[in-house]
């Protein structure tokens, strides 16, 4: 016998399912830079979405390899089109994830070419672990610097100094 409210009831938990699952996705092109780790994408809609890279932590405006940093995401993002898995949004309404140009993602090229820490407290990944032992094991960028500091402890320091 044809139940027709079976299948419209199976369709929509089938739906359902695939909506709460699906990651949301940013596309646009990228028309600022602000730091190595937060853009500003512009979508088909003329919207500007500002992105922060999901799971790194690059250096800060201040520390040796900021500029460095920012030079690389330029070159990497600015002006291209480009694709970003949203996994959340911060307490400044950023997006937070991972960003493409074509397969290549700036977050994982940011760490494997040591201009970025592995950001432990919002990722547990391995490849993003990996990326930076191998950064680390042949020093590259920032690792060849004996007296870095992780952005997280630059912040840190840098509020200790302001208040009184």
């Amino acid at each position: 016998m044809f139940y027709p409210s079976r299948i419209l009831l199976s369709l929509f938990f089938l739906f359902f399912t695939v909506f709460a699952f699906s990651q949301a996705m940013l596309h646009g092109r990228v028309i600022r830079v602000a730091d190595g780790d937060t853009i500003t994408l512009l979508d088909s809609l003329n919207q500007q979405h500002r992105v922060r890279l999901h799971g790194i932590d690059s250096p800060e405006k201040g520390q040796d390899f900021y500029q460095v940093a920012r030079q690389f995401s330029n070159s990497f993002c600015f002006q291209q089109w480009v694709r970003v898995e949203v996994l959340d949004y911060d307490r400044y309404q950023r997006a937070i994830g991972k960003v493409y140009v074509g397969e290549q993602e700036l977050n994982l090229a940011l760490l494997k070419s040591g201009l970025a820490w592995h950001y432990l407290q919002f990722d547990r990944s391995e490849s993003y672990a990996a990326a930076e032992a191998e950064a680390q094991l042949y020093q590259r960028g920032l690792w060849a610097n004996p007296t870095r500091i992780a952005p997280w402890e630059f912040r840190k320091l840098k509020r200790r100094k302001v208040s009184p």
